[in-house]
């Protein structure tokens, strides 16, 4: 089976309209930590006591998007939720230019060794679950577990799966060139009609497209062509790291067959990563079934 012309919420993140709910937050959040100097590839929100988890968003989206998991989990855990620098209004900092993915999988390795965290656990989302296996695959030493939440070792396998870096990267060119140009109003008009297409919650699609709308353009554009070009499929065998991967399904979005196919197919490799479907939901797991999307992290954690 082919994935020519596909009509699930995974092309419409290739077209880079990522998001998540309101601003991070919370009675306990620590002052923002800044990771580098001056100008920071994210900043990070610690909040509460316990082993220490990693919450990473994804492509354009808001910190706030963990806002429910802070809240389940930092009674009993201390909490690093990560802001990507020129996401959901935040400034661009060091990701105004040039690649953004592998600086933030550095930058990641670094807070992790100056924050002195052991083996922590990571969660990530989207493009956080693709930094999340980079991080897993370069510093091991860095991750004690990994979820991964609907995302692929390579997007352009939903194109096809004989797509390559070097046959998707004109492509992912053009996209990130239309992004980073794109008007207010076109931009406005495009992240609205096209989340609803990755978030089934009704209150979550509102925040989630202000806080896309919100995102620079500069910078979704540069991690959109970097997420494209990003081919770990000849890597996965040897990330060790316990993995837990959760992709969705809605009958909305494409044959069950389709989805099941694509992703216990691309983690096989992953011989122990457990790949688990989570019905009725969109494109945020965590948005849109939350009940599901927590017991799941209670299992992943334990």
């Amino acid at each position: 089976m082919t994935y020519r012309r596909p009509s699930f919420p995974l092309i419409v993140l290739l077209l880079a309209i990522l998001a998540a709910v309101g601003v991070f937050g919370g009675a306990h959040a620590a002052p923002l930590a800044v990771p580098s100097a001056a100008a920071p590839r994210f900043t990070v929100a610690v909040t509460g006591q316990g082993p220490d988890v990693i919450l990473i968003p994804g492509l354009a989206s808001s910190a706030a998007v963990w806002d429910d998991t802070v809240k389940q989990l930092q009674g009993r855990y201390r909490l690093h939720v990560v802001q990507v620098a020129g996401f959901a209004g935040a400034p661009a900092g060091a990701n105004a230019e040039g690649p953004v993915i592998q600086p933030i999988v550095d930058a990641l390795d670094g807070y992790i060794k100056s924050a002195r965290l052991k083996s922590p656990a990571v969660i990530g989302h989207s493009m956080g679950g693709l930094m999340g296996l980079m991080l897993a695959r370069q510093h091991p030493e860095d991750v004690g577990r990994l979820m991964v939440v609907d995302s692929l070792p390579f997007y352009a396998m939903v194109f096809s799966p004989a797509a390559t870096v070097e046959t998707t990267k004109p492509q992912a060119a053009a996209m990130r060139d239309r992004t980073a140009s794109a008007t207010p109003e076109a931009w406005t008009a495009m992240e609205t009609a096209m989340m609803a297409r990755l978030v089934k919650s009704p209150e979550g699609l509102k925040s989630a497209t202000a806080a896309t709308i919100a995102s620079d353009r500069s910078v979704v554009a540069r991690a959109l062509y970097d997420d494209l070009t990003t081919d770990l499929r000849g890597e996965l065998a040897s990330i060790k790291t316990p993995t837990t991967m959760l992709y969705p399904w809605d009958p909305a979005i494409a044959p069950q067959a389709a989805f099941d196919q694509l992703y216990t197919g691309a983690y096989a490799p992953m011989t122990q990563a457990k790949v688990k479907r989570i019905d009725g939901s969109y494109h945020f797991i965590m948005l849109d079934q939350p009940a599901a999307f927590a017991f799941e992290v209670e299992s992943f954690l334990k």
